[in-house]
């Protein structure tokens, strides 16, 4: 966790305090990218357990909790997601609950969390790539509005994701860790470490240049996608579902 920039706050407790049973919690965001700043808030994300009464009375069961606040002057962001609604996500070709799933930075596990886990290779398909297509255009276009240097190695994270995603079949969210495995724009490096200097920075870089980058990183997403071997459809459904019933009538 330090190695990854996180302050020194013991997450125990705040997975301890939830209404419901926690099956994991992991680290996301700029922690998980491998670009954090000095003020960079803390993401929480994970999948909780709704007693079985809860999904069959009249009243809307609370699949999604979301809670902002300040432990021990560290900004926390948790978002968890009831099991059903997280599997029901992880088949909608949603690459950024498997990154959540398959987190290292790991605050809560169970033989649950474990076992979810060992089903995501079954779950990505070729299809994955429009996530990371259209997180990158949705990223882009807000740094176009802003100029900040933080949608725009969210744009760069994103693409190398998706192009190693396509070519190994294996799941990488460490910007970092991409650059090394994906051929990367040479500056990358220098805008990470910028990044840690401050969460909204500005990004000191040529647009002109920037902008060819991204386009070819598009390009290549492209053509990744068209000459992958990962399957069409997911092959975990059946398996998913066994699983969620075992877990909620457990």
């Amino acid at each position: 966790m330090r190695a990854a920039g996180l302050p020194d706050v013991d997450l125990a407790p705040v997975v301890a305090e939830q209404p419901d049973p926690v099956l994991f919690a992991t680290v996301s965001g700029a922690h998980l990218y491998g670009f954090p700043s000095r003020d960079s808030d803390v993401d929480l994300r994970g999948t909780h357990l709704l007693p079985a009464a809860a999904l069959v009375g009249l009243r809307e069961p609370e699949e999604t909790r979301s809670r902002m606040w300040v432990r021990d002057g560290v900004e926390m962001d948790l978002v968890t997601h009831d099991l059903r609604k997280f599997v029901r996500l992880m088949l909608r070709r949603n690459g950024y609950v498997l990154e959540q799933l398959l987190s290292p930075l790991v605050v809560h596990t169970s033989d649950a969390h474990a076992e979810l886990a060992a089903l995501a290779p079954q779950v990505l398909t070729a299809h994955h790539a429009h996530h990371y297509r259209g997180f990158a255009t949705t990223q882009w276009r807000l740094f176009d509005k802003t100029r900040e240097l933080k949608p725009l190695l969210y744009a760069f994270r994103v693409l190398l994701t998706g192009i190693h995603l396509m070519r190994s079949g294996e799941l990488q969210a460490h910007l970092p860790t991409l650059i090394g495995l994906v051929d990367a724009p040479a500056y990358l490096p220098e805008l990470v470490a910028a990044k840690a200097e401050a969460e909204h920075g500005g990004a000191d870089v040529e647009h002109a240049r920037v902008v060819a980058d991204i386009e070819a990183l598009h390009a290549r997403l492209d053509a990744a996608q068209e000459a992958s071997a990962l399957p069409d459809a997911p092959s975990a459904y059946d398996a998913l579902h066994d699983f969620v019933v075992r877990a909620r009538l457990a």
